[in-house]
């Protein structure tokens, strides 16, 4: 018989496997706080929020992440580099070990849910071997009400032991790390990492297949916020573009900060209950919603506290660059209600171009949007990685590759219809560099890129002269209310504008080789919105 403690019904976990276990069920979060500082897995920092290290691992590991090759996913899947395909007989002797391993010890369980829409929501069991790790999922997933809970049946299973080390040469794996979908179990195993996000990710993956291939809805990597009027804003965009800081806007709902559906109904759903934000250099006067977001109940991954104090140093990143926080969604002040909107107006696309060559606005086209999206631009700058001492294009297909398990192609018709049937604004912001490449010229200003999306928001952009950029074709407009006219156009921001078309075209020409493996599938629409030159 199962152990159960602090729990509001009895649940077992023999199904799972996992048998004899002492089961935390559905604790709150000022009880898995307290278990976590209790057993010195984690401090309270200033504020009162939850502080831990996640160990050897602080980010995702996407040559670990395998799908489970079956009957359900063998022709749907877009096998290769991003999705590593695993038998389903190891997945099984694997799952056993797990299961095995978790037996006899103390478990957290929550059950939750995602997908803020009813008519798609989907019920999400987690099995975690830590308090903090239950914490996260509280935070990022839906939080069922008491009365839902008794009658509760869990679609998805995700378990998470982070001590639990596999033998690749025995288990299949790369090496003692793994996070693996099995679409006919629907499960999401994990182990060997402690990194919350792995967990996210792999429910925000499930759904990216879920979603088009049977409820045909639009799975998007983006943040999304509602204005007043009622009108629905959609921020695609890579880590370290500002999805999660301009999305957060005074004078705009938050619908979510990460993960949405655009269904046929013509609404726009958060996937989760909560938001998973960076915190590198993070500070009040920059994102206030964030920063005031970290209080009791919040959980920080890997910062570094000031000497002897349990403040935040935000600029440390001695443990990793990919600080990070999770909070409840309710920590932000101005929300939407029911985490649901319309039919968005305006899409906007982001990038950090550590290059210093886009445009920091453009409008585009809906060829030039579909051949962009299908791209996810952004660049790594020098000293992020090792080995990597000047700008790194990084492209990822639908701004979230890892995650994408069909042929991203299929995402950008999907995509592409939408559009065209909700006559939606499609804009490119380059939240990165101005006059010259990272080292030489500077961060886009904070202040300007708001002004610039508040612009496109109010209409200011509407009716204002454009000009085609020579090399992308992207259309720069050449004026914007509260932004100096000299940045919008890239080239006249740096000291040697000949040398800024050397490298603009150079730009362009990775674009057209990463794209190339996309040629095949894209029609003459899609390569209508390649580079000019």
């Amino acid at each position: 018989m199962d152990n159960q403690t602090l729990s509001t019904q009895s649940i077992s976990l023999n199904e799972l496997g996992i048998k004899n276990a002492t089961i935390h069920y559905q604790l709150s979060a000022d009880e898995l706080h307290n278990i976590t500082i209790q057993s010195g897995q984690g401090v309270e920092d200033s504020t009162g929020a939850l502080a831990i290290n996640t160990g050897t691992f602080t980010g995702r590991s996407p040559q670990d992440r395998f799908i489970v090759k079956d009957s359900i996913t063998e022709d749907q899947v877009w096998w290769g580099k991003v999705n590593i395909p695993f038998e389903p007989a190891a997945f099984e002797k694997l799952y056993n070990k797990v299961t095995q391993y978790l037996s006899d010890k103390e478990v957290f369980v929550r059950d939750s849910y995602v997908c803020s829409d009813p008519n798609y929501r989907l019920n999400v069991r987690v099995v975690t071997e830590t308090a903090w790790s239950n914490l996260f999922c509280y935070n990022m997933f839906l939080r069922p009400e008491a009365e839902e809970l008794a009658n509760f049946t869990p679609e998805w299973t995700v378990i998470c032991a982070p001590s639990f080390m596999a033998d690749p040469a025995v288990d299949g794996t790369r090496q003692s790390n793994f996070a693996i979908l099995d679409f006919t179990k629907k499960i999401a195993l994990i182990g060997g990492t402690g990194y919350t996000g792995e967990m996210k990710k792999g429910i925000f993956s499930a759904l990216n297949f879920i979603l088009p291939v049977f409820k045909n809805t639009l799975p998007m990597h983006c943040s999304a916020n509602v204005g007043k009027d009622g009108d629905t804003a959609i921020f695609f965009g890579l880590s370290g573009t500002g999805k999660t800081t301009l999305s957060a806007d005074p004078d705009r709902k938050l619908i979510g900060d990460d993960e949405h559906g655009w269904t046929n109904e013509n609404t726009v759903f958060n996937f989760e209950g909560g938001c998973y934000a960076k915190v590198i250099n993070l500070t009040e006067e920059n994102e206030p919603d964030i920063f005031r977001a970290i209080k009791k109940g919040a959980l920080l991954e890997n910062v570094v506290f000031k000497p002897g104090t349990n403040v935040v140093d935000y600029d440390d990143i001695s443990i990793t660059p990919n600080t990070r926080v999770s909070y409840p969604i309710t920590h932000i002040d101005n929300i939407q209600p029911g985490s649901i909107g319309k039919n968005p107006k305006n899409i906007f696309f982001l990038t950090a171009d550590s290059f210093g060559i886009l445009p920091p606005i453009s409008r585009l086209t809906p060829g030039q949007a579909a051949y962009h999206f299908i791209s996810g631009y952004t660049a790594k700058v020098a000293g992020t990685e090792a080995g990597v001492d000047e700008p790194q294009p990084n492209f990822s297909a639908c701004f979230g590759a890892p995650f994408m398990p069909l042929h991203p192609t299929r995402y950008a018709e999907m995509l592409s219809k939408k559009m065209k049937d909700a006559d939606v604004k499609v804009w490119l912001i380059n939240t990165g560099w101005t006059g010259g490449a990272y080292g030489t010229g500077t961060r886009m200003k904070l202040k300007y890129t708001r002004a610039m999306i508040t612009a496109a928001l109010n209409g200011e952009l509407d009716d204002v002269a454009y000009e085609n950029h020579v090399v992308f074709g992207i259309a720069k407009p050449q004026s914007c209310p509260n932004v100096p006219s000299e940045i919008l156009n890239p080239r006249n921001t740096w000291a040697d504008p000949a040398l800024y078309d050397v490298k603009a075209k150079e730009l362009a020409e990775k674009f057209k080789a990463n794209f190339a493996k996309f040629e095949e599938f894209a029609n003459a629409e899609i390569m209508a919105g390649a580079p000019i030159a």
